[in-house]
């Protein structure tokens, strides 16, 4: 009687107990939870600057907390492209180091909602073989869902007629964000983008490496470029900061602040170096060749730019660095990952060079805005310009490199062949020697 009132199982283990719990957690769950707690993760941080910022400016004696929290959450919605209001001058510049920490965040937080969904859906078995599958897309849209909606609750509350918070820019850039960053961790997170990648054809992989490797070395190019141009006028910058007799707290603010638009400046110094240049005001235009300023504001970053008037005759060999930059990518690349064919070794290079530029174009468009009243409504690099400089250097670049390399590696392949081939002979004709002669030394017909 007993034995039918107790089932003969094992124990399970602590592991087997972890994947039973994920197998029974719903998908549209997690993943629209997971979207909430990504955009409040970030919320918090901006809320708690605000206050911070709040007793650091003048010890709480001005305003109350709730406008400082109204100010935290405005400057969360900047970062998501929102812009605002400022004494009746609309401000639409996006800080874009808030934008790297939401992306960085939403990364995050998508890598955990994929590890969470990884098993829904058919197993690794069905997606090599091509099995259909809607997990990533499903759990992107509901975690997009739970990042947009909250992105709008914050809107409601914390916009008002004086600040005009544009809530359209907000579900625009969530969505780009949940998208692009929080698409890509769940794919990751879930196993979903390695099976993916694994049926891409090598050439494929090889390209999207090198436009990896070119965005990395070319935008630390330009800051490092940005930062030697600031420390050479270093002295400017410290003159702006002491004229504008900020206290200890307001200081650490405003050099937050300058933080926060160091990823502008990266940008517009890689328009510089791609030959376009970027506007400081309108009617304004800074290039390696021309160099035309009016009044700037007092901003200890724009100590950087370069003297207005005539430019150094050096200047112009900078828009050297473009295609400089596309060729250490590609052979950093190509050595790792050789080819002996001719078309994929050109493909690869000219393919990466045109998709780093395309999307150095399309950052140097977000890097810009209006930063003040009148003429400083114009500020930002020359977009379009720079894409198309941009897709011209990389390009040419990518495709030089990529030729030469493979150049070389089917040199060094046809070398390394034809020395096993002369080893190869040469241990041939020792060994007929040596059934000629026989084993005494004696010859074979004797």
């Amino acid at each position: 009687m007993s034995s039918l009132l107790t089932p003969s199982t094992r124990r399970r283990t602590d592991a087997e107990l972890r994947a039973d719990l994920r197998l029974r957690r719903p998908l549209a769950l997690v993943a629209t939870f997971g979207g909430i707690a990504a955009a409040v993760s970030t919320l918090l941080v901006c809320l708690a600057v605000g206050v911070v910022g709040w007793f650091l400016t003048d010890a709480g004696a001005h305003g109350t907390p709730s406008g400082a929290l109204r100010v935290g959450a405005l400057g969360w919605l900047a970062g998501h492209g929102s812009g605002v209001v400022v004494q009746g001058v609309r401000l639409t510049a996006v800080p874009l180091g808030l934008t790297l920490l939401f992306a960085w965040t939403t990364w995050r937080f998508g890598l955990r909602v994929g590890d969470s969904v990884a098993e829904h859906g058919p197993d690794h078995h069905g997606l090599g073989d091509g099995e259909r599958d809607w997990t990533v897309p499903a759990a992107t849209g509901l975690f997009t869902l739970g990042y947009v909606v909250t992105a709008l609750v914050v809107a409601t509350f914390a916009g008002s007629a004086a600040t005009a918070p544009a809530d359209s820019h907000v579900v625009l850039w969530s969505l780009l964000l949940c998208v692009l960053a929080g698409g890509s961790g769940i794919a990751v997170g879930s196993g979903r983008a390695a099976v993916r990648m694994a049926l891409m054809p090598p050439v494929v992989r090889s390209t999207f490496a090198m436009v990896r490797m070119l965005l990395v070395v070319w935008l630390g190019v330009s800051a490092l470029v940005f930062a030697i141009a600031f420390l050479l006028d270093g002295d400017t910058a410290l003159n702006v900061m002491s004229q504008l007799h900020l206290g200890a707290g307001p200081g650490v603010l405003y050099v937050g602040l300058m933080i926060l638009v160091l990823p502008n400046a990266t940008l517009f110094s890689s328009s510089y170096l791609l030959g376009p240049g970027f506007t400081v005001g309108t009617h304004t235009l800074v290039t390696p060749t021309v160099v035309s300023l009016g009044p700037v504001p007092m901003f200890p970053l724009l100590a950087a730019l370069p003297d207005n008037g005539p430019t150094p005759a050096w200047t112009p060999y900078l828009l050297a660095l473009g295609p400089i930059a596309a060729i250490v990518a590609v052979v950093l690349v190509q050595r790792r990952q050789p080819t002996l064919r001719w078309d994929h070794g050109a493909v690869r290079g000219l393919a990466a060079g045109v998709l780093s530029g395309i999307v150095i174009g399309i950052l140097a468009g977000l890097a810009g805005g209006a930063v003040g009243p009148g003429r400083m409504a114009d500020v930002g690099p020359l977009a379009f310009d720079t894409l198309v400089h941009g897709v011209t250097s990389f390009g040419i670049g990518g495709l030089l490199a990529g030729t030469a390399m493979t150049w070389w590696q089917r040199r060094r392949a046809k070398v390394g062949a034809d020395g096993l081939a002369d080893e190869a002979a040469g241990e041939g004709v020792a060994m007929d020697s040596a059934a000629v002669t026989g084993p005494s030394g004696d010859s074979a017909e004797a």
